[in-house]
């Protein structure tokens, strides 16, 4: 095991020096197909690091299928392909047509043979929890959106910080990590800022948000600029047993609630624009064409899932805002 050297200073974590050393030990003849390696127990009392962090640089040479465990004998060299191709936990609170856009793109600009395992929270801290527990040592890479959950932070602990990107929402306690995300109370604020001339005709500005599943920057952002342009303004949880009135502008941003609401502006013969105004929030193909266009605050997801892929695979630790902007169309 000499040829194994791992350095305090040089800014790669010890568990990585691991990988690496072991890779280069493929590459170099030190291991062939079959050899066993050095135990766990060797390694750390070698090196006086802990169990864990072999554990985490053996997991990942297993997760690429370049070295195997055999229970009771240790681990051994299974493959002397080396290649860096990652295999990648994608975490997702749900799947939308603008998600999809998003995990369209991130895969199609990977690295061949990188693998993708995707999951789904649907806002449920426990299911959070578990996904991330079960899968512990199982990739190299995780990304999580971790919406407005409580506390994710904790959770997120048990994964090796450089391995982990945040996407889409981002609080203070995910600053150590990487991430791409939306700025939602600057984006609400400055898109409806925007579109000010369009909005000043309506007597009344409501939104529809939902606090376990929307983020609390975009109800931020719009009280913000209610106050500041002195707009009559209501937050609403649900359209139940609400009527709609003339003059009144919906921000609506799920496509759910979107649906129900141009259903409604049918039954009661309003017109869209002229009686009642709505935002959606989030840009697909459906709002381009439904009811001559919907307006929209939305993000590029395309460009998004390109930008993820390009920090996953040079391993960029940087926080990046992804850009807003309002598309003006036919409902206000």
């Amino acid at each position: 095991m000499s040829f194994m050297i791992l350095e305090e200073n040089n800014g790669m974590p010890k568990y990585k020096q691991i990988v690496k050393s072991i890779e280069d030990g493929i590459l170099n003849g030190h291991y062939k197909q079959g050899d066993k390696l050095p135990s766990i127990n060797r390694v750390k009392l070698q090196f006086y690091i802990s169990r864990d962090t072999v554990l985490q640089a053996y997991g990942l040479l297993k997760s690429r299928g370049i070295i195997q465990s055999v229970p009771g004998k240790g681990y051994y060299v299974k493959s002397k392909n080396i290649s860096t191709s990652k295999k990648i936990f994608l975490l997702f609170d749900e799947l939308n047509a603008f998600k999809e856009d998003l995990y369209n793109s991130f895969l199609s600009n990977l690295d061949e043979g990188d693998k993708v395992d995707i999951f789904f929270h649907h806002f449920n801290q426990d299911v959070f929890s578990k996904l991330i527990h079960d899968n512990i040592g199982i990739y190299n890479t995780y990304i999580v959106m971790p919406a407005n959950l409580k506390n994710t932070h904790l959770i997120l602990d048990v994964l090796p910080k450089d391995s982990v990107y945040i996407l889409d929402q981002i609080g203070k306690e995910h600053f150590k990590y990487s991430a791409i995300y939306q700025n939602f109370e600057k984006d609400i604020f400055q898109s409806l800022e925007t579109g000010l001339k369009y909005l000043k005709p309506y007597k009344k500005l409501i939104l529809l948000f939902v606090d376990d599943n929307q983020p609390i920057g975009m109800l931020k952002g719009f009280n913000k600029f209610c106050k500041k342009h002195h707009f009559n303004n209501e937050v609403v949880a649900s359209f139940e047993n609400r009527i709609l009135s003339k003059g009144d502008l919906y921000l609506i941003p799920d496509d759910r609630n979107l649906i129900r609401i141009i259903k409604m502006i049918k039954t009661l013969n309003f017109e869209l624009a002229k009686d009642i105004g709505i935002i959606s929030y989030n840009d697909t193909l459906l709002k381009e064409v439904v009811q001559g266009g919907i307006t929209t605050i939305s993000t590029d997801f395309n460009a998004m899932g390109k930008r993820l892929a390009q920090m996953v695979t040079k391993q960029e630790n940087v926080r990046i805002e992804n850009p807003n902007s309002l598309i003006l169309r036919n409902s206000i």
